[in-house]
């Protein structure tokens, strides 16, 4: 993190050198910072993100406390067979060969990329949409930790989940529960059961470890595509990415590496014109 914001700082600072000491920080020695300065943050993102300080550690922690907790919970109700464990494949054959309903609790960021035929859609977790004091801070430190990478938005508790479930499904109904990676839909249906349901089945691993052929979707992309976003999916980085480049071979690649290297040439163009604006200050200054 300290090389991050001294990069930073020594790209800045050369925007306001004088116009006689330019030739010391000339075009190629700035975009040589510039390069250091990508590859330090993509290093830095591969060991695990950038993190905040004291504050963003006190965050990450009581998130760790919490989902600790909430894992204990969402065990014991695995364990003494009050919610039942399908795979996607099984889960598929439930929904097309029986009269059990798929109840999809994904945000509308993922559920408007892919959804299964016929499911219900009832987000315990949406964007959260409101601008205010109280949820600024969660919304810098979830960008800050890694939104702008991952395209994960600040999502919010849905207040009237169990409302809309009641209103839609009675409590004797078989309901499979889904979300996109399998986390969600535990705590939905740790809720579902707290309320009164008492045939709820999990899909483990989520929509995410489903293969194209267990599940009749439906939407624009396939289901393990629906979790991704951010800069990592434009530069195709994520797991699902390079496990289709694998597939699909040199044309599918060449395309992310034309976007990788757009965005280097947009960095230096970037570079270029907020140098050209040091020399219209620098030039200011001196008259």
């Amino acid at each position: 993190m300290g090389s991050h914001y001294f990069l930073c700082s020594l790209f800045l600072l050369s925007l306001f050198v004088p116009r006689e000491n330019q030739g010391k920080w000339g075009e190629r020695k700035l975009r040589l910072v510039v390069f250091c300065f990508f590859s330090m943050f993509f290093f830095l993102k591969n060991l695990g993100g950038i993190r905040m300080q004291a504050g963003g550690e006190e965050y990450e922690l009581k998130q760790m406390r919490d989902m600790a907790a909430a894992k204990k919970r969402w065990d014991a109700l695995i364990r003494d067979g009050k919610v039942k464990v399908l795979t996607p494949r099984e889960a598929g054959y439930a929904v097309q060969l029986s009269s059990k309903t798929l109840l999809d609790v994904r945000p509308s960021t993922e559920r408007k990329k892919g959804w299964i035929k016929g499911s219900i859609w009832i987000p315990i977790f949406d964007i959260d949409d409101t601008f205010d004091a109280g949820s600024l801070p969660p919304k810098v430190t979830n960008f800050v930790m890694g939104g702008w990478w991952s395209g994960v938005p600040t999502l919010s508790y849905n207040k009237q989940f169990l409302s809309k479930v009641e209103e839609k499904l009675p409590k004797d109904t078989d309901l499979i529960v889904a979300c996109q990676k399998g986390l969600r839909s535990l705590a939905a249906c740790e809720l579902l059961y707290n309320a009164g349901y008492r045939n709820l089945f999990w899909v483990q691993g989520g929509l995410e470890a489903a293969e194209e052929e267990d599940l009749v979707r439906e939407g624009p992309q396939p289901l393990k595509f629906a979790g991704i976003g951010g800069l990592s999916e434009f530069l195709g980085w994520t797991d699902q990415q390079r496990a289709q480049a694998a597939r699909e071979g040199w044309g599918y690649r060449l395309l992310y590496s034309a976007r990788l290297v757009g965005v280097f040439l947009a960095a230096d163009a970037l570079i270029i014109g907020a140098q050209q604006v040091g020399r219209y200050i620098q030039d200011i200054r001196s008259h």
